[in-house]
């Protein structure tokens, strides 16, 4: 059997596994798959350089299908170069308790390198990924030894490089010159409405050529043209790279070739038989592959291993000439945080003033940044509004990939799944900054950081009508219930400096999933934690700050962030009318949730039923914490632009209406 022959053979074989699982699933999207065989069978084979038996080589190129819904695709090349995909799974497509989901899920199939579907976050998440590359090589490689040296590919969708999130991301790899990011474009001139000249038809390599990156154009059915095109995007070390590779959605179904229909539906079993004559396939075997073909593929378990044991030896030697920065290097791929990095978190005291908690956390950032090399991160162009920059360190330039400090630009959504990339990658710490309000632009990416369940830290500053002047476009009211609304999303607003420390804290040794921090603009006090429990409560998501001096308060208060403040002054009114209250200082409903059931009747004891949440937001939630006898101080509608105090006043957050609505609802308690 000739070359040609065998890679056509290889070629039909992943066009037909496609084919045949989303026919048995009776669902899926096999026009893609079909028409970019090509196109991946080059890559896997010729250049992609992985270890099937160990998906999680560090030094591994990444591969990222971006366009997530020709996942058969991917699942197919997975199984045949030998990952532990059976072929059982690949009968299992789109099924429950599967391994094959319809879009591909990060952390549940092996050699899945992130989870993808809404298009343009993969685009995005490989550029978080190449940036991790860049800097982890500048950061510990030595002259002779790269032991960080990997590329980035992915294959992109016209669906990709409409959606928004990819402008951005493209536009900082460009800037950034981030030269081992090569994207392989799928210009099938198809999308679900029909042709793609419906709604797309700017000149797509001219405006990525305007981007700063390396632009070609390929037929995506001549594989000698792609291996070309793949090699010399590798030889431009200082662009990344769109290669749009021109192809034939549903190739080879003589009805269906070109068209919307073979999108996102089975071809139908009288086009499939049709579809596979036309291959020169057998149609009547469903998910055959041929001896050869496996054997060729599987070639890529012994290529994978003599690589990776190639690289072990080249670590082994790194950490012989370098054992302090091998040991660095070690800890920042595993996750696992300095020994003493805890005794370098600063304590604020009382004395000196209020302090707004985006301030602290600044504090807290530059007293850690020495000890932890690898916490890296910016803000989208808020750096001294989030206060998310180390000082004494570097930017994050294409001169510089050393730096520490990124700037992201306006780029929120891009922002966030740039860092999602960056904790898929590993290796790195990484954080993102930006006002509250603009969390709704990012929304997407952190939804899938959750699902994901990447570490990613999130500072989202300026986080209630606290701002003030600004206005209602800028007064984030509804975006804190919406973040608690994201499963594993932990969500932690603190109540004063000590408590922002603590929140870092949490934050950086929560390893399965992203944690938000909520942060005020304005100077709050630091509470004298001299008859009041310590900060350090606040890993537990509540606990009792203040209490009544008796087993059973008449009242609690519960309340996060500023607002803790208001109920710490409101105890100290109902104790001068003899009204035992309780405060609960409350940042995170994901912390105390997971509390075991009796911690959280000690903080909240069900027989107390006489209970106020005091938050400046919408009350949607907290009568899950307050119960039916219970009241809710907080806003359900925008705010305005005033002095920050003035709003407070006007919209009930004072320390009269706390007392107000405390006697109230315990008079009505009395009354049940």
């Amino acid at each position: 059997m000739t070359r040609e022959t065998l890679d056509q053979l290889c070629v039909t074989t992943i066009r037909t596994l496609a084919i045949d699982g989303v026919q048995k699933a009776n669902s899926g999207h096999p026009g893609m798959p079909m028409g970019m065989a090509d196109v991946a069978y080059v890559l896997w084979t010729q250049f992609l350089r992985h270890n099937p038996k160990n998906p999680d080589w560090p030094n591994r190129d990444r591969f990222v299908l971006s366009a997530g819904h020709g996942s058969m695709l991917l699942y197919s090349l997975l199984y045949l170069t030998g990952y532990d995909v059976p072929m059982a799974q690949l009968k299992n497509f789109r099924q429950w308790g599967s391994i094959t989901p319809g879009h591909p899920e990060y952390g549940l199939t092996p050699g899945v390198e992130t989870t993808t579907g809404p298009l343009g976050q993969g685009f995005a998440n490989g550029v978080g990924m190449a940036i991790t590359e860049a800097f982890l090589a500048a950061t510990f490689n030595r002259p002779g030894h790269p032991i960080v040296d990997h590329y980035t590919y992915g294959i992109v969708s016209d669906g990709d490089l409409m959606e928004g999130i990819s402008h951005e991301a493209a536009s900082l790899a460009g800037h950034l010159k981030l030269g081992k990011l090569i994207y392989l474009y799928d210009d099938n001139h198809i999308s679900i409405d029909g042709s793609t000249d419906l709604a797309f038809t700017e000149d797509r390599l001219k405006r990525f050529e305007a981007y700063g990156w390396h632009t070609q154009q390929v037929d995506g059915h001549d594989r000698a043209a792609i291996a070309e095109a793949i090699r010399a995007a590798q030889a431009v070390t200082d662009r990344p790279s769109l290669i749009a590779c021109r192809t034939h959605i549903g190739y080879g179904s003589p009805n269906k070739v070109d068209t919307s229909a073979v999108h996102g539906s089975p071809l139908g079993a009288e086009e499939v038989r049709l579809t596979k004559q036309a291959y020169g396939w057998d149609p009547d075997r469903q998910f055959y592959v041929p001896d050869e073909v496996l054997a060729h593929f599987r070639g890529a378990v012994e290529r994978g291993a003599a690589w990776e044991a190639d690289w072990q030896n080249a670590l082994q030697a790194y950490s012989r000439a370098f054992p302090a920065e091998a040991e660095q290097f070690r800890r920042a791929l595993s996750g696992e945080l300095p020994p003493g990095w805890e005794d370098a978190l600063p304590t604020f005291s009382p004395d000196a003033g209020p302090l707004a908690t985006r301030a602290a956390s600044g504090k807290v950032l530059n007293a850690l940044a020495p000890l932890l090399p690898t916490l890296i991160g910016g803000s989208a162009d808020l750096a001294p509004s989030n206060n998310t920059y180390l000082k004494d360190y570097p930017p994050f330039q294409a001169e510089n990939f050393a730096g520490r400090n990124f700037h992201f630009g306006v780029r929120e959504h891009g922002m966030t799944a740039i860092l999602n990339g960056m904790a898929l990658h590993g290796g790195v710490i990484p954080y993102g900054g930006t006002f509250l309000v603009f969390s709704d632009y990012s929304r997407p990416a952190i939804r899938l950081a959750a699902m994901s369940h990447l570490p990613v830290i999130l500072v989202f500053t300026h986080d209630s009508i606290g701002l003030g002047e600004d206005g209602p476009t800028h007064q984030p009211v509804e975006q804190l219930a919406a973040l608690r609304a994201i499963p594993n999303l932990t969500v932690i607003r603190p109540a004063d400096a000590n408590e922002t420390v603590q929140a870092w804290k949490v934050a950086l040794q929560k390893r399965d999933g992203p944690v938000a921090l909520l942060l005020t603009r304005q100077k709050i006090p630091i509470f004298d934690r001299t008859g009041m429990a310590p900060a350090d409560g606040l890993a537990r998501g509540a606990y009792v700050l203040l209490d009544a001096g008796r087993v059973y308060p008449d009242v609690i208060l519960l309340a996060s962030g500023s607002e803790v403040a208001l109920a710490v002054a409101a105890h100290a009114r109902l104790a001068e009318q003899g009204i035992a209250a309780r405060v609960v200082s409350m940042p995170s409903w994901e912390l105390f949730q997971a509390q075991p059931e009796s911690y959280r009747h000690s903080v909240l004891p069900p027989g107390i039923a006489a209970r106020i949440a005091i938050e400046a937001g919408v009350t949607m939630g907290w009568e899950r914490w307050v119960g039916p006898h219970g009241a809710i101080i907080g806003l359900n509608r925008f705010g305005a632009s005033a002095p920050y105090r003035v709003l407070y006043e006007h919209f009930g957050f004072t320390v009269e209406n706390v007392v107000l609505r405390a006697l109230e609802t315990i008079d009505k308690s009395k009354k049940r």
